[in-house]
């Protein structure tokens, strides 16, 4: 397949585009937050984030008509939704009542259907949310799954405190983790243990460094080889079964073809087995020694404790630092996204849930966290957003970290490829074609918060120029409908009113030769850094900008926040800081 952005409702792209039990890794992280909004933050020209933030949309759920209707449509007579799930919203709506949380309900059941429809046989599910709607979403997702291939529920830590009157902080997010079987991908990831349970723990020592002894058998009776005597050392008698740690077989060249008994004597004839004294009733140990230990295996909290540097052998890094909450401002992986997942988080789930090569799913990919740590870790992806501005942040992230273009190194499907489908966007939805045709200069948009107050400015670009490198400002306007020249003397009065270097308009009908000719009439920006003239009012025609032909500029400054260039891992182990594998 082809990695893929998509742009449109994910639930319209899962059918028409993703077909059956094709995708290994899903991952989601779906909205909802009755006082969030969620939003793209730009660059002022000083580098610092634009107080002036656009809401990609907002998180207000509503319980509506139309709710109403899509309870009915998608859910009740869709006959792609299991009787299980139709019980459970069924049963929801009674017990919740027509309101936001019912309005968000309504909307997860149908795509979470055409997600497992999309898995794999051997797919695993991640769904993250916080605590306002985990409880409700887990049983959905035991209606859609099936309960048995629940297979945990992870709390990660997202915060450093949160203080609230009269009840404990709220500080952590849930990520629930399903299969769609019981034959799944899963490699276990590492981290370094504590200096104290070096301490405790690896007291002996021979030639080949510190160790301690651990179990050779597991609990439980097994019928086959792992259950007959080895010696003189019956497991089943001890209600237990041979367990041969098989890092350590393969550490050492032996053959794991052998038997489990074969096995046991090759480790004994290499001194790594203790035999316990006679009589004492034990079972034999072998010895783990600290060099080859591969660490702690990842448990299902994941809380970055701050001020615990030292407290790891073999790393000055503090306890889950890698998975540690997004810092507020500051850091270059901060793209301002609000609500922006670090990359190690994804990087944890993608490699212990997938392989290289994989297909890796986000249908609510916002900035576009998922899709860049699956690029990363080589695998495929595909990323699904509602809003142009999240799609055009996602391009720019991939541009700056991967040097990827759009068309040529990935595919961009939904966003207007010509004058006819521009068209058909403006007349959807007149203020996603704005950010659209403002994306195309990767220009900062303005003016959503209040639909229409703009001030006759739909984008913002800065350049630097003059003696002293000083900022200058482009301003953008952007017209769908019918257009006079007029507009363009209205352009020129906000170039004037925002001290503008220059005024861009873009245009999707053609316009007319007073248009060109008012344009013509606003005279020439001289630059010094570039010693040359440029028009100061442009205008370009949706059409024009399809076909290459740009406005006539220095060079300017993209809007977006400038993604870090990404260094592709050699290969895929956990974190081990001093504790290398076997």
């Amino acid at each position: 397949m082809r990695n893929t952005l998509y742009y449109g409702d994910n639930l319209q792209v899962l059918r028409d585009h993703v077909p059956d039990e094709s995708v290994d890794l899903v991952y989601l992280d779906p909205p909802f937050n009755s006082n969030a909004s969620y939003n793209v933050l730009f660059k002022e020209k000083t580098g610092e984030e634009s107080p002036a933030q656009i809401r990609a949309f907002t998180d207000t759920w509503e319980w509506t008509q139309e709710t109403a209707g899509a309870y009915e449509v998608e859910i009740i007579q869709n006959p792609r939704v299991p009787s299980a799930v139709k019980e459970m919203i069924s049963a929801f709506r009674q017990f919740v009542g027509p309101n936001a949380m019912m309005a968000y309900l309504v909307m997860m059941p149908p795509r979470l259907v055409e997600l497992h429809r999309v898995m794999k046989p051997t797919g695993s599910f991640y769904l993250h949310c916080d605590p306002t709607a985990s409880h409700y979403l887990k049983i959905l997702l035991d209606a859609v799954f099936g309960k048995e291939n629940f297979r945990n529920e992870i709390v990660w830590r997202r915060t450093g405190s949160h203080n609230q009157s009269r009840r404990y902080g709220p500080i952590h997010d849930t990520l629930f983790f399903y299969t769609k079987g019981s034959a799944y991908s899963f490699t276990t990831l590492f981290n370094p243990v504590t200096k104290g349970h070096v301490d405790s723990y690896f007291k002996k020592q021979d030639s080949r460094g510190r160790y301690w002894t651990n179990a050779l058998t597991g609990a439980g009776i097994r019928h086959g080889e792992s259950g007959q005597p080895w010696r003189s050392y019956d497991p089943s008698s001890r209600g237990r079964h041979w367990a041969v740690p098989g890092e350590l077989i393969r550490s050492l060249g032996i053959d794991e073809g052998l038997s489990v008994q074969e096995r046991l004597e090759q480790l004994w004839q290499r001194e790594y087995i203790d035999l316990p004294s006679t009589g004492s009733g034990a079972m034999p140990t072998f010895r783990q020694y600290l060099q080859n230990a591969p660490g702690i295996p990842i448990q299902d909290i994941w809380a970055y404790q701050p001020y615990t540097q030292g407290v790891l052998y073999g790393t000055d890094e503090a306890i889950d630092e890698d998975v540690r909450w997004m810092p507020r401002q500051g850091t270059p992986e901060r793209l301002g996204y609000a609500t922006q997942k670090p990359e190690a988080l994804l990087e944890r789930i993608i490699q212990s849930s997938s392989n290289e090569d994989d297909v890796v799913l986000d249908p609510f990919c916002g900035c576009g966290t998922a899709v860049a740590v699956a690029e990363k870790l080589k695998r495929q992806w595909i990323g699904i957003d509602i809003t142009h501005l999240a799609v055009a942040l996602m391009k720019s992230r991939l541009k700056t970290a991967f040097d990827l273009d759009p068309g040529q190194d990935y595919d961009v499907v939904g966003e207007p490829q010509d004058v006819g489908s521009a068209r058909a966007l403006w007349e959807q939805d007149p203020y996603q074609f704005q950010y659209w045709a403002v994306s195309l200069l990767e220009a900062q948009p303005q003016g959503e918060q209040k639909r229409g107050a703009d001030r006759g400015v739909d984008g913002v670009l800065y350049f630097l120029d003059g003696p002293r490198r000083t900022s200058q400002k482009v301003v953008v306007q952007v017209k769908g409908g019918r257009v006079s020249s007029p507009q363009i003397r209205d352009l020129k009065g906000v170039v004037e009113r925002e001290k503008a270097a220059f005024g861009l308009f873009i245009s999707l009908e053609e316009p007319t030769r007073d248009m060109r000719t008012e344009a013509a009439s606003g005279g020439f920006y001289h630059s010094d850094l570039w010693v040359r003239d440029y028009p100061k009012i442009q205008i370009r025609t949706v059409g024009e900008m399809l076909n290459g032909k740009g406005f006539e500029l220095p060079q300017m400054n993209s809007a977006y926040q400038r993604a870090q260039r990404v260094r592709r891992p050699q290969g895929q182990q956990g974190r081990m800081e001093g504790l290398e594998p076997a």
